[in-house]
């Protein structure tokens, strides 16, 4: 079997390849020589490829304009015979990239973890039944079923195609789709051009076909050229490419102040040496060296949280763009509907009759005006009922108890209703097998199938879909009694439209008789002469946590749309269910622009009409996705959830794509940045929350750092330009920057979302990271820590102290100055009593070994001897921490203040 694999698969006939792969072209293979294939050939998986070392993602840590100062200066400073200094300095880079290279391998990880959770999955046919397993399970012979939306499994020799198109881009570079057909083809024809075959990791975009596998996992085309595809995922989004930016202009700034701070203290008659030690203090001073591994811890963090809430990040820049998401496009069923569709209502031969029971138990009764009937006495009923049955590819399986749809949920609620009637789905079928189908296609609108007539007389087309489709198609109309008369158009459309309001889903149905000679059938089959046979009207109830869920995001400013294929009435009646809030009619009811009425609009139109209606029903791709460019148009950042391959090119379009992890098609999931596990709204609304989470933590890891920064830079230019000694040596502020960073900054990337966090606007894309208020409160906070800092240190000189006495003395001042603001940067707004201490755990943990390490690096010989401390007193920690409390008071007083003038109505400060 195994040289096989070299074959021309494309140069074969069909039943030559069968034959190779001894597969019955209608049984597929038995479960024997699939056990025996999965030992030789393995799983259907490509053998992962190695990305970038670990060594070379370990040097990009190092790889940033800040990181040069501080190794330029370790290595100066080594040459200068400053060892201890040179060490720490060092330390500091190496420990940094540490922590850069494990989170960032961290998240690399969940990445393609997350990818290989979301494999795809293949139908087959195996020992006569039709299964759906997952694509890593498939062996050479297996019989594979495709259609429209499906990633193709492994590589397939095509045995039988019906308008087949495949996407082949991943694999030639051809962005046109491919039609492609079973004839065999000259040995010597290019892959571009096997048109019999069909590739692994390529997308179905239109059509249906069955094909055998020739190769899987490694073997396939795909895997001889994965080394050649980039695998490593891109890790840059626009905050890291802002905080890139701030980085290059800090590294001017640092450097010009370390020149000025060098010639000032030559001027005045300072060594060189040490002014080349207090340049460099200052230089180490003013870099965050914390802040690239904050970045990266926190968005792995948020990723991960998102993660648990059932929302997976495929691509990292959504995690920021959810932040500022101010629409949320959504697709109704299964995203704010329940998925269970129930058939409550049918019209046939013009009489209504209802249904009871909900979901796909199909326990349930048939009642015309109350009173209990026997369906099979009514002709017209009971042919709608089987219509819904035959013209269909699900089914209804029993599992753990429960009913569960194997396919698409409309196709089951016909199901369930047939078998209310006490129509048994597996006789209906052997008595009509079915021998030829027309699959839907979002541009048809309408299924038909083929049906050989076992029970005697001609064969028949049964067809189903959109009403406005079926009724086009139709001349008569089938009665109670089997008679048939002329189709009364205008009294079907009153039929559905009274469906329509009450949020039903309609379905039309209709039959044509064919000669038995006919073995195929196609578009012109179905043009015309068919016979109306009903109508069935379903709904779909929404689900009460979207319900909740769309309330908490309009009181957060994102607005919601239902972009649906439902009737517009249908998807007008289940908007007001749950809620939405758009422009309404002269009715009172919720407006719906149906995809006719989209058509007639200008863009200028288009884009007032999309910011003002809530609802928009009946529409195709391309309005799809002028939607999106129409609210985008008007600022917003849009969100657009879809399942389907149709909503691919809307999902690209916004700025948040959006698939359904469960009912999405593979084109979906390929096309969106995020993916939802569960196909539920409240995850898309949990997702929003997180991503507020996310940024409010950057921001006040940022808010939080920088005054040290500044305050150090500060200490060392007031010493040099003051003409006193450095009250912080540089391994002492390499000491503050490296623990605090750690123990204490980090932290705030765990903290809990705040309350209120979805009561308040969207944030938008163009505010930069740090607002007018914030930047005064980080300045404020580094000249009190400059204050407290120097003024001590003075102090501690005039009483007499040793000079290393005064310097601890200092750098516990940034120490407990750092932890006090910590605690006020938990909430950028709120007062620090508010935020509950034990809300987040990891902030006392942090400041309980940063106050261990900070005794030890006090009263310690050898922290004494390697960062040139002392012991203090009780007094001194007395004086340290009122510093600390007085930095507490007076931010405390400034957001107060702050809070005021945003209460008035002057202005909002960053949270």
């Amino acid at each position: 079997m195994q040289e096989l694999l070299g074959k021309h698969w494309h140069h074969l006939s069909t039943q030559e390849v069968l034959e190779y792969l001894e597969t019955d072209p209608a049984r597929g293979l038995d479960l024997f020589a699939i056990g025996h294939r999965k030992e030789q050939f393995g799983a259907n998986i490509l053998t992962p490829k190695p990305g970038t070392s670990p060594l070379v993602l370990f040097l990009m840590q190092l790889h940033q304009p800040l990181v040069y100062i501080l190794i330029a200066a370790g290595v100066v400073t080594a040459l200068l015979n400053e060892w201890v200094d040179a060490g720490v300095i060092l330390g500091v880079v190496l420990v940094n990239a540490v922590i850069g290279f494990v989170q960032e391998s961290k998240a690399l990880r969940a990445i393609e973890s997350l990818a290989r959770g979301m494999s795809s999955e293949a139908t087959v046919i195996r020992a006569g039944e039709v299964r759906r397993l997952g694509a890593a399970e498939l062996v050479p012979g297996d019989l594979v079923l495709l259609q429209s939306g499906d990633k193709v499994p492994a590589d397939l020799r095509l045995t039988r195609c019906r308008n087949l198109q495949v996407d082949e881009s991943a694999l030639t570079g051809e962005s046109v789709p491919v039609g492609k057909q079973a004839e065999s083809l000259p040995k010597e024809t290019p892959l571009a051009e096997h048109r019999n075959m069909a590739y692994s990791s390529t997308l179905v975009t239109f059509g249906t076909a069955t094909g055998v596998v020739v190769a899987t996992g490694d073997q396939t085309e795909i895997g001889r050229i994965n080394e050649l595809i980039a695998s490593t995922p891109n890790l840059e989004t626009p905050l890291t490419r802002d905080i890139a930016a701030f980085s290059r202009t800090l590294l001017y700034v640092i450097l010009g102040l370390a020149a000025l701070t060098f010639v000032v203290g030559l001027v005045r008659g300072q060594s060189w040496f040490a002014m080349f030690m207090a340049s460099v203090a200052l230089a180490v001073g003013a870099i965050p060296e914390g802040l690239p591994a904050a970045v990266t811890i926190t968005l792995a963090v948020g990723m991960k949280k998102m993660a648990r809430r059932n929302a997976i990040i495929r691509k990292l820049p959504a995690v920021e763009t959810l932040g500022s998401t101010t629409m949320i496009c959504s697709d109704k069923t299964g995203t704010l509907t329940q998925n269970q569709m129930t058939v409550q209502e049918v019209i046939a031969g013009g009489t209504v009759v209802s249904l009871s029971g909900t979901g796909y138990d199909p326990k349930g009764q048939l009642f015309r005006d109350g009173t209990p009937i026997e369906p099979s006495s009514d002709a017209a009923l009971w042919e709608t009922l089987r219509a819904g049955v035959l013209c269909q590819d699900s089914r209804l399986v029993l599992r753990d108890g429960q009913w569960q749809v194997e396919g698409d949920p409309t196709e089951g609620a016909l199901i369930t209703a047939a078998r209310k009637a006490g129509i048994q789905p597996e006789e209906l079928i052997r008595a009509l097998p079915r021998i030829d189908t027309i699959p839907f296609e979002s541009q048809h609108q309408y299924m038909a199938t083929l049906h050989g007539n076992g029970e005697g007389g001609a064969d028949r087309v049964y067809l189903k879909g959109g009403i406005e489709e079926v009724l086009k198609r139709c001349d008569t109309a089938l009665q109670a009694d089997g008679g048939v008369l002329p189709l009364g158009v205008e009294a079907v459309h009153r039929q559905v439209a009274d469906l329509a309001r009450r949020g039903l889903r309609v379905l039309g149905f209709a039959r044509r008789e064919v000669p038995e000679s006919l073995r195929g059938i196609d578009a012109s089959d179905v043009a015309g002469g068919l016979t109306f046979l009903g109508l069935q009207g379903m709904m779909d109830p929404p689900r009460p946590a979207a319900v909740t869920a769309i309330q908490t995001c309009q009181k957060a400013g994102v607005r919601v749309k239902m972009i649906t294929g439902d009737h517009a009435w249908t998807a007008s009646a289940i908007a007001s269910q749950i809620g939405l809030q758009g422009a309404v009619d002269g009715e009172g009811r919720l407006l719906a622009l149906s995809g006719q009425e989209l058509a007639c609009l200008s863009d200028r139109e288009l884009i007032e009409e999309a910011d003002r209606v809530a609802v928009f029903a009946r529409v195709t791709p391309e309005q799809k996705l002028r939607l999106v460019e129409a609210l985008q148009a008007r600022g917003h950042v849009v969100a657009m959830t879809g399942d389907g391959v149709n909503d691919a090119p809307a999902l690209r379009q916004a700025n948040l794509g959006i698939a359904m992890g469960i009912t999405g098609t593979e084109v979906a999931k390929e096309a969106a940045d995020m993916v939802l596990a569960d196909d539920n709204f409240t995850s898309i609304e949990a997702a929003v929350e997180e991503g507020r989470g996310v940024y409010d933590n950057l921001v006040k890891f940022i808010t939080w750092t920088l005054p040290t920064n500044i305050g150090e830079g500060l200490v060392i230019l007031v010493a040099i330009f003051a003409g006193v000694q450095l009250p912080i040596l540089p391994v002492q502020i390499l000491w503050i920057n490296m623990t605090t960073a750690v123990l204490l900054g980090l932290m705030l990337a765990f903290e809990p979302n705040e309350p209120g966090i979805m009561r308040r606007p969207p944030r938008n894309p163009n505010t930069p990271v740090l607002t007018r208020p914030l930047v005064f409160r980080i300045v404020l906070v580094g000249v009190l820590l400059l204050a407290g800092s120097f003024g001590l240190f003075e102090w501690q000189e005039l009483q007499g102290r040793s000079l290393d006495e005064a310097r601890t003395v200092a750098v516990n001042v940034f120490v407990v100055g750092g932890i006090f603001y910590l605690l006020n940067c938990r909430s950028l707004r709120d007062s620090m009593f508010g935020v509950g201490l034990w809300s987040n755990p990891w902030i006392v943990v942090g400041i309980a070994i940063m106050i261990s390490l900070q005794l030890a690096f006090t009263y310690l010989p050898v922290m004494n001897t390697a960062f040139s401390s002392a012991p203090i007193g009780l007094a001194e920690w007395g004086q340290i921490t009122a510093v600390g409390m007085m930095i507490a008071i007076i931010i405390g007083v400034e957001k107060w203040v702050q809070r005021r003038w945003w209460s008035r109505g002057e202005g909002r400060p960053n949270r």
